[in-house]
């Protein structure tokens, strides 16, 4: 008999990941997966750019790079991110493989067993895994329309029982309640944050992803105007923008943070690879990024527009659901006393899949929620999903 570590035995399986083995069958129709849609990548810009790569730049691409980053990416992305308002001059950059990397590795250089990391609740799934691998305990606040709950985020920095040293959000979109954090709320958070002994993980993978311009401004980096008073360590990705399979993510940090963390990354995978490196890199220089981001906002904005009129005409009215002004996902709720588990099974019998809420739980418990991405599906099959969604909510209501 195998004994596994605590740690190890701490882990949970990804609902997630247990539905994407559904999504590809041809006859489901799927809400589940957070991920891009497979006809809008820039094929054909990256057909262009790698051929008109040098063969020395190629063999580059083949072979290990400095931990931190490919050099070149390492100075597009900081180019990037100083026009997002960031401070890049007093802080430093790791390329990562994934920003979810880089929730790992501020987890793994600063938590110990039985320590306490507080969350939105709902939250990104990637994160409680990361943080659950390190035995954390994890604390989750409830988040409203505008941001994370601050009376009772101010309950718990309060509570001597739940010492904390990071507090992670995800402002911009969230996953997966599809939420943006009103300037108000951020400035909120900004002065409940103060004076205290507590690092901000601000998570931004979906922020260039506002459907309307006049939305830009909430997209601005909490990083960007709270920097001096307050200790932010700023993750974002490619996944969103450019791809998932390339596996490029970031974070930027005070430099002995980031220090630690190139030691951590060291252990896990030696460096991010350096060959899609080098094409997010001249993706960056040839100034084709602005342009792609635009096609994408456009694009899913008619999704989002498209799955929320299926949802006013079919779901049920005693549910409730939010109305993203950007990214990929809508959070519905349900009565307090219905089972997302139990609407998933009838809904899979009809031919649709979506995530349940306990796996965005910390804890792993409430499910009156579900989370429907309307990045991936299949545009023409968006109301008739729905349609079926809202069915096996009524199947199980009566």
């Amino acid at each position: 008999m195998v004994s596994f570590s605590s740690s190890a035995n701490a882990l949970r399986s990804s609902e997630i990941r247990r539905l994407l083995s559904l999504a590809t069958r041809p006859d489901i129709i799927s809400f589940a997966g957070g991920m891009p849609n497979n006809d809008l990548f820039p094929i054909k810009e990256l057909d262009d750019i790698y051929k008109s790569l040098s063969d020395d730049l190629k063999k580059t691409g083949f072979q290990y790079g400095p931990t931190p980053g490919y050099p070149p990416l390492l100075e597009s992305v900081k180019a990037y991110l100083k026009r997002k308002g960031l401070n890049v001059e007093n802080n430093e950059l790791i390329i990562t493989t994934g920003s979810l990397q880089a929730i790992y590795l501020i987890a793994k250089v600063f938590i110990d067993p039985q320590e306490t990391i507080i969350t939105e609740d709902p939250c990104f799934i990637g994160a409680v895994a990361a943080f659950k691998s390190f035995q954390a305990n994890i604390h989750g606040i409830s988040l409203d329309e505008n941001g994370i709950d601050i009376a009772l985020l101010q309950q718990a920095l309060d509570n001597p029982e739940l010492t904390s040293k990071i507090l992670y959000i995800t402002p911009y979109f969230h996953n997966p309640a599809g939420i943006i954090y009103s300037q108000d709320r951020k400035n909120e958070l900004i002065e409940t944050l103060q004076n205290r002994d507590i690092i901000l993980l601000e998570d931004d993978a979906y922020g260039e992803l506002y459907f309307d311009e006049e939305d830009k401004e909430l997209t601005t980096p909490i990083k960007s105007v709270a920097d001096e008073v307050l200790s932010i360590c700023y993750t974002g990705s490619f996944s969103k923008i450019f791809g998932p399979g390339m596996r490029l993510g970031w974070l930027l940090a005070p430099r002995e943070i980031i220090e630690k963390c190139s030691l951590a990354k060291q252990g896990i995978d030696a460096c991010t690879p350096t060959f899609t490196q080098i094409m997010a890199n001249e993706f960056l220089m040839q100034n084709k990024l602005s342009g792609y981001v635009s096609m994408l906002r456009k694009r899913y904005a008619q999704r989002c527009k498209k799955t929320l009129a299926a949802m006013d005409q079919h779901m049920p009215e005693y549910c409730r659901w939010t109305r993203p002004k950007g990214g990929f996902y809508i959070w519905v709720t349900m009565p307090e006393h219905m089972d997302a588990t139990k609407v998933l099974e009838k809904a899979i019998d009809r031919g649709a899949v979506f995530v349940i809420g306990s796996a965005f739980d910390p804890q792993g418990e409430n499910n009156h929620h579900f989370r429907i991405s309307f990045s991936h599906v299949d545009e023409d099959k968006i109301e008739q999903g729905i349609e079926m969604i809202a069915a096996a909510i009524q199947s199980v209501y009566s």
